[in-house]
């Protein structure tokens, strides 16, 4: 049973003291042996009966490192100097030149009698660290013990640092078990190796343990415990957390706060994280950041972006984190006009040239269809990484641009940057979206073949899909067959959305009762099944789906389409009398169909639609993305682009006729709907009538 944080509110310091334990909802961690050279593996966590304990950290059963040998020296046996040398490579750490120290070092190891200093030691340790080479951390680690030096207490916490920051846990682990001496350094250093490496329960008993030898409640060790919290994911636990630092008095330190505020974000309780956030008495960059991101994270887009508007009136300066998110918060709202005031920000307050922020810039312009911005942003970015170039090779996949995504990718390759799992993911969405087969195959085989990245469920799919864009539904399924794994809602919706285009009834009723299976509560999949069964005449089919609907307390929503106009979003219902202008809205459309019949529209009786629902089936004049685009044409100049954006998939219906509408009007009509982006042009659309 939970522990009301009232109670621990109430004790006071020396009953906590005085019991040794600390209780997380559930996790009673406890010390059974008070001792201080206690090996980690000897705290036990007595959370047995709730089937929580995780497994004990390995014991290694021999250290790769060579044993510690003692070097005897007579009276005659005299150590070299090498104070010239010692001196050089510790010039070179301090100028970040990590790789040039190291390959100095080989000196040392290659001739004998060597004497190295506390000073040289510490500035390979940084090498190592900076280098993240797990090599490098065992040579300088077995030199130091086959020469016999006797590190203190400091260079020790800096081996045991160096081990850590280079992934070598179970080593670190072994090294703090046999320390002769620890401090706070010491079992600070280690608890937050395994925070960092995700051994939660493991670190929570590491602290138990230092807080019976040394009882030091400093606000870093608090900090360290609250992110272990959200690691767990266990709100009950954070909030114990959270009173045992109450009770500590930390609770008022800025990094104490930010990471209760990033727990209770993480454990999905925005009005804790909040509530902290309002106690902070001088709030920080890092603070306001924390409390933004926490509604951004949740989908309170326009709190975030409320919150970061009270962030500029406070004076708090921002960096380019702050505009980062703001970015990405605009995506979500589909707002072009905030966007482009985050990018002027960006520039404004000097972080034009940052990473992180232009990638996500590059992301959103390409998400909304403004590929010349994107490629702009990225053409002017001193420094690309990976992000950047996913984003921008994605881009152009999803605006039905394959050849220049594929370009890109080349491109991204012949400048050496190493691509992921991501990149081949975006380029092989570019092949199958543009049905460009044989360039998407030759990038499918060289994924493992030329970089050593296993194809995943995600890229299956999207061979799949190129496989259906081209009719091949035989081997489309033969891939699912046969794929090394169990297939994925992914697999099954690429194969469906092939058997829709391709009339494929038996094949699609298969691939639907599939994803049915899989995602039992998902309204969509039902919905593809019944127009699956209306399509083929199977009505007693499609009377047992509908009586599944109701049986389940799903209910067909209207889908709806919005409009930005003149830094305004407009919405749409299907059949929509809501809006102030409805009458000149419906005059436009009669007007549009109209105009559109004499270049063959005919309105479709039966359609497949995936995700709309029965209402807008019977209204196909009067659809929701039919009434934005009239919306957009009576209220915009005639020679500006109109951008809808709609949560359902466009229907066969709509579809057709926005392509006559663009021809007619010689407006470019961009629609983005659950599947992919469409560009409509003199008649044509980019997604080559395959959505």
């Amino acid at each position: 049973m939970e522990i009301p944080l009232s109670h621990y509110q109430k004790l006071s310091l020396h009953q906590h003291e005085a019991s040794k334990v600390l209780f997380f909802s559930g996790y009673c961690f406890t010390s059974k042996v008070r001792i201080f050279r206690n090996p980690i593996s000897q705290i036990c966590c007595s959370s047995m009966d709730q089937g929580l304990r995780p497994p004990l950290r390995p014991k290694p059963s021999s250290i790769e490192y060579e044993e510690r040998r003692e070097r005897v020296f007579d009276n005659t046996q005299i150590r070299k100097s090498c104070s010239g040398l010692c001196s050089r490579i510790e010039k070179l750490v301090l100028c970040n030149k990590y790789r040039e120290a190291m390959e100095l070092f080989e000196i040392f190891e290659l001739e004998d009698g060597f004497e190295v200093g506390s000073s040289t030691y510490d500035a390979l340790v940084s090498a190592c660290v900076g280098l993240r080479s797990v090599r490098s951390v065992k040579r300088v680690f077995n030199y130091m013990i086959s020469t016999g030096f006797e590190p203190d207490l400091y260079l020790m916490n800096r081996v045991l640092l160096m081990h850590i920051k280079c992934g070598m846990m179970v080593d670190a682990c072994k090294l703090f078990d046999e320390m002769p001496e620890r401090d706070m350094v010491s079992w600070m250093t280690m608890i937050g190796g395994l925070v960092d490496s995700g051994n939660y329960p493991e670190a929570f008993r590491l602290f138990l343990c230092m807080w019976e030898e040394l009882n030091d409640g400093r606000p870093r060790t608090f900090a360290t415990m609250v992110r272990a919290s959200a690691g767990l994911g266990l709100i009950q636990v954070g909030r114990q957390a959270h009173s045992c630092a109450l009770k500590m008095g930390v609770c008022d330190d800025i990094f104490v706060s930010c990471a209760l505020i990033d727990m209770y974000s993480k454990c999905g309780v925005i009005e804790d994280a909040h509530c902290v956030f309002d106690k902070i008495p001088e709030k920080t960059t890092v603070s306001w950041n924390n409390i933004i991101a926490a509604y951004a994270l949740h989908g309170y887009s326009e709190e975030a972006l409320s919150m970061y508007y009270d962030m500029r009136d406070s004076g708090a300066k921002m960096d380019h984190f702050t505009i980062s998110i703001v970015i990405k918060i605009c995506a979500r709202l589909a707002s072009l006009e905030y966007a482009k005031q985050a990018h002027a920000a960006l520039v404004r307050r000097g972080y034009g040239s940052d990473v992180v922020a232009n990638s996500a810039l590059v992301d959103f312009y390409s998400k909304w269809g403004r590929m010349q911005d994107a490629r702009h942003v990225f053409d002017r970015m001193l420094c690309k990484n990976v992000i950047s170039w996913n984003a921008l090779i994605a881009g152009y996949g999803n605006h039905g641009m394959g050849e220049e995504a594929i370009e890109m990718f080349e491109q991204m390759l012949r400048e050496r940057m190493t691509p992921n799992h991501v990149t081949f993911l975006a380029v092989l969405s570019a092949c199958s979206y543009s049905g460009l087969s044989d360039q998407g195959w030759e990038i499918f085989h060289s994924m493992f073949r030329d970089h050593k990245i296993k194809p995943r469920a995600m890229h299956y799919a999207c061979m799949i899909e190129l496989l259906g864009r081209e009719g091949e539904l035989d081997e489309a399924f033969a891939l699912i067959r046969t794929a090394p794994f169990e297939p994925t809602l992914n697999m099954w919706a690429a194969l469906l959305t092939a058997c829709r285009m391709h009339k494929n009834l038996e094949l699609g009723k298969l691939a639907a009762e599939k994803l049915c299976g899989m995602e039992p509560e998902k309204l969509s999949n039902y919905v593809v099944l019944l127009n699956i069964y209306n399509s083929s005449g199977k009505l007693r089919e499609a009377a047992g789906v509908l009586l599944a609907l109701k049986r389940k307390g799903l209910r067909m929503l209207p889908a709806c389409s919005w409009i930005e106009v003149n830094k305004q979003p407009y919405a749409f219902l299907c059949g929509d009398k809501s809006h102030s202008q409805i009458t000149e809205l419906y005059r436009k459309v009669d007007s549009l169909m109209t105009e559109i019949s004499r270049h063959g529209y005919i309105i479709e009786d039966e359609t497949l639609l995936p995700d709309v629902d029965e209402e807008e089936q019977r209204i196909l004049k009067y659809h929701s993305e039919k009434l934005a685009i009239a919306f957009g044409l009576i209220s915009t100049p005639s020679w500006t682009p109109l951008q809808i954006t709609q949560g359902h998939r466009i229907c066969d219906d709509c579809h057709n006729a926005i392509k006559l509408i663009s021809m007619v009007t010689r407006r470019e009509i961009v629609v983005r709907d659950a599947s992919r982006f469409h560009h409509f042009k003199d008649g044509s659309c980019s997604c080559g009538d395959y959505w």
